[in-house]
């Protein structure tokens, strides 16, 4: 069987300017802050976690931290629970360490409210109902509260890298844009109005309320509810003349992103709605002046036998599994007015006739010739479908690829099973700096 020539074209691989090489860019001390993103159910948690451990192998003290709902991250860190507060990983080969912590939002927002008031304030403000609801669960605050911890970690200079698994948005760009919109709402004009009488104190604040907020916050009393809007300004008032606004503090969340020292990977799946995220939070970083080390393409498939196609295969099942095909059974020789007896000064054989001892097959070695050929059939077919897959992620990422080729890359083939220890985790560091295609590239020519 002659190797498919479209197929050999597509055996190429990566140009050294598009392979991420990640191994540079742990050990490199400046490298003080990576950053795992992109869209749900691609692999963020993992490859943060791969990277860290691979990084505290190679000496350096890493702390990740994620914010993952299932909490693989500790199972497979070995573990019990993960909390607010960094934990050492044990079984860390090399003179690294690993600590890992999970991203507890509303007590990261309780830490900004104790670090930052006294006990009387602090206390207003953590009973404060208004508050308490902002805290367990309004848009965008898990985003804002991961960027809060970060720059709590980075601040405290105990670690030399700090590996960001970020929230799973229903878009990755919620991850740049929620903690922007917090901050504009906690220190926008309409809740800096709601306060104002407050701020004016004595009778011209009553004053002014009574003149010129009362049909406002009346209308606004009869929307939310009077008193939901005294929670509200209660609130604000508090959290305003604790520690100023929240806008300036998402803003030095960008800045601590866009410094030298951060590192971004997208994280992917080679599929077509994964990509075309991935794609568009890598011009987003780009107008962001944030700075982009690659692409890491998680659960890429691949296959051994990539020289037989898919349509090789699919007709080698077909030519096994119909027995009317040439070539399948021994023929008609043998049979009256056979063309295979012309010539022949034997008689034809009658039908009655009893064939060779040597030539009859017995029923048990019919079934064993069927159940071989169809169990070749189903892995012919296995393997179309297989093929047909890396087809398609091949495609995929070549769109990316196109669009992009900027874009370093690094591939990680998809793996049987789920990650659930440091064994497993060393495995994904190793594919992760192998700098070694799972996709074929497609040939320029």
């Amino acid at each position: 069987m002659s190797p498919d020539p479209a197929q050999d074209r597509g055996h190429h691989r990566l140009s050294p300017a598009r392979v991420l090489d990640l191994d540079p860019l742990i050990d490199d001390p400046k490298t003080r802050i990576v950053v795992c993103c992109g869209s749900g159910g691609v692999g963020k948690t993992t490859t943060a976690a791969a990277l860290g451990l691979r990084a505290a192998e190679r000496g350096r003290k890493v702390v990740v931290l994620t914010i993952d709902p299932a909490r693989r991250l500790a199972q497979s860190m070995g573990i019990d629970s993960l909390d607010n507060t960094p934990r050492r990983v044990k079984g860390v080969d090399g003179d690294g360490e690993l600590h890992a912590m999970m991203l507890d939002m509303k007590r990261t927002f309780d830490e900004i409210v104790e670090a930052h008031a006294d006990a009387e304030r602090a206390a207003t403000i953590l009973n404060n109902p208004f508050y308490q609801s902002l805290s367990a669960g309004f848009a965008g605050t898990q985003e804002y509260m991961a960027m809060e911890k970060l720059g709590q970690l980075r601040a405290r200079d105990e670690w030399d890298l700090i590996v960001v698994d970020t929230p799973p948005s229903r878009s990755a760009l919620d991850f740049l844009d929620a903690p922007k919109r917090l901050g504009s709402f906690l220190d926008g004009r309409l809740i800096r109005l709601l306060t104002a009488p407050a701020k004016l104190g004595g009778r011209a604040g009553m004053k002014f309320l009574n003149v010129g907020m009362s049909m406002m916050t009346g209308t606004l009393g009869k929307l939310l509810g009077g008193q939901l809007l005294k929670d509200v300004q209660t609130f604000v008032a508090a959290m305003d003349t604790t520690f100023g606004g929240f806008r300036t503090r998402a803003d030095a969340t960008y800045k601590l992103l866009q410094a030298p020292g951060t590192a971004f990977l997208v994280v992917a799946a080679p599929e077509r709605d994964a990509l075309r995220e991935a794609a568009y939070f890598v011009e987003r970083l780009a107008a962001e002046d944030m700075p982009l080390a690659g692409l890491v393409l998680n659960r890429v498939h691949g296959s051994g036998a990539g020289r037989l196609s898919a349509e090789r295969a699919l007709a080698a099942a077909e030519n096994l599994e119909e027995t009317r095909i040439v070539d399948q059974d021994g023929g008609k020789a043998g049979l009256r007015n056979s063309p295979d007896t012309y010539g022949s000064s034997e008689p034809p054989a009658s039908a009655d006739a009893e064939p060779p001892a040597s030539e009859t097959d017995s029923p048990s070695a019919d079934q064993a010739v069927l159940g071989v050929e169809g169990l070749t059939a189903g892995l012919l077919r296995l393997h179309a479908e297989r093929m047909q897959l890396l087809s398609r992620e091949q495609r995929t990422r070549d769109r990316f690829t196109a669009l992009h080729p900027e874009v370093a890359v690094a591939e990680v083939a998809a793996l049987p099973g789920d990650v659930h220890d440091l064994a497993g985790l060393r495995n994904i560091g190793d594919r992760l700096a192998a700098n070694r295609p799972e996709l074929p590239e497609t040939a320029d020519d």
